[in-house]
C-alpha cells in the first residue's frame, strides 16, 4: 500500500482540513459577535462616518480652488483627484479602531474567556479584523454617496470602479492587522488609539492623496512614490478614471504599475503583520 493512500496519511489530511475548517468557523463566529456589538453601539459607526464626510466637504470647498492638479485649478478637477485619497485615508484610519477594540477586549479579560473555549487561537484576531472590514465597507458606501453629491464621478465603468474599491478595502484589511498588533502591544484602549493614529498622519500626508507628489522635495517625493498608501490611491484613481488630463505620472515603478503595487504591498503587510499579531497574541495569553 502506498504512503499516500495509507490510513495514517488520510487521517493527517483530515486533521489539516478539519483544522482549517474549524479556524474559519471560529473566525466567523467572532466576527458575528463583533458585528452584533457594532449594531448595539451605533454611535461608533456614526462617529466613524462624520470625520471622512467632514474631510470631503472641507477639502472640496476650502482647498478645491487653491490646488492645481496637472496645471488645472478648476475646483471640480481637484474633487475628482481628491476622492481616492479620502477613501484611502478612511480605510486606513480604521486601524486605530481595530487596535482600540482588541486592547479593550484584552483589558476587560474577554480574551481570557475566549482562551477557555475550544477554539482556534488566531480566530479571535481574524474575526475582529473581518468585522472591521465590514464596518469599513459600510463607511465607504456612505462616503461614496457623499462624494457623488459634491460632484465626484467614475469614468471607467462599474467593474473597474468595483476593482478600485476592492483594492481600498484590501489595504484597509491589511492595515487592520497593524492595528491588531498595536492593540496587543499596549495596556489600554486609549494608548491603542493614540498609537494607531500617530504613524498614520505622516503616512497619509507624505503621499499623493491630497496633493501631487511632484511638488515635494526630492526625499519626500521618493517616499511618497514608494508609499503603499500612495500606490493604492494611484490605483484607485486609475480605475475610477480620476487622473486629470495632463497629470504627470511619476517614473517610479509603483506609480507606473499602481494596481500591481497596491496588491503586492497589501498582501505583504497582511502576511507580515498577521504573523506578528498571532505570535504576540499567543505569547500575551500564554
Amino acid at each position: 500500500m502506498s504512503v499516500i493512500g495509507s490510513p495514517a496519511s488520510r487521517a493527517a489530511a483530515l486533521r489539516v482540513h478539519g483544522g482549517i475548517g474549524r479556524s474559519v468557523r471560529d473566525s466567523l463566529v467572532v466576527a458575528k459577535r463583533n458585528l452584533i456589538r457594532m449594531i448595539r453601539i451605533p454611535e461608533v459607526v456614526i462617529f466613524g462616518l462624520i470625520q471622512p464626510i467632514m474631510f470631503v466637504v472641507l477639502f472640496s470647498y476650502v482647498f478645491g480652488g487653491s490646488i492645481a492638479v496637472g496645471g488645472n485649478t478648476d475646483p471640480n478637477a481637484y474633487r475628482q483627484f481628491l476622492m481616492a485619497g479620502i477613501f484611502a485615508q478612511t480605510v486606513t484610519f480604521a486601524t486605530a479602531g481595530a487596535g482600540a477594540g482588541i486592547a479593550d477586549d484584552m483589558h476587560k479579560g474577554l480574551i481570557d474567556r475566549f482562551r477557555s473555549l475550544p477554539m482556534a487561537r488566531g480566530a479571535v484576531l481574524t474575526g475582529r479584523t473581518l468585522a472591521d472590514l465590514v464596518q469599513t465597507a459600510l463607511t465607504l458606501v456612505v462616503l461614496a454617496i457623499v462624494a457623488v453629491i459634491v460632484g465626484w464621478r467614475i469614468h471607467e465603468g462599474v467593474l473597474k470602479a468595483l476593482g478600485g474599491f476592492a483594492l481600498l478595502l484590501l489595504l484597509g484589511y491589511a492595515f487592520s492587522w497593524i492595528g491588531a498588533l498595536i492593540g496587543l502591544s499596549v495596556r489600554t484602549p486609549e494608548a491603542a488609539t493614540s498609537g494607531g493614529l500617530i504613524w498614520l498622519f505622516p503616512l497619509t500626508f507624505i503621499s499623493n492623496a491630497f496633493v501631487p507628489a511632484d511638488n515635494m522635495p526630492t526625499v519626500l517625493r521618493t517616499i511618497a512614490e514608494w508609499n503603499p498608501f500612495s500606490a493604492t490611491v494611484q490605483a484607485a484613481r486609475q480605475l475610477f478614471g480620476n487622473l486629470p488630463e495632463g497629470y504627470p505620472v511619476p517614473a517610479a515603478w509603483p506609480m507606473q504599475h499602481p494596481v500591481w503595487a497596491s496588491l503586492i504591498w497589501s498582501v505583504l503587510i497582511i502576511v507580515l503583520f498577521r504573523t506578528l499579531a498571532v505570535r504576540k497574541f499567543r505569547s500575551a495569553t500564554a
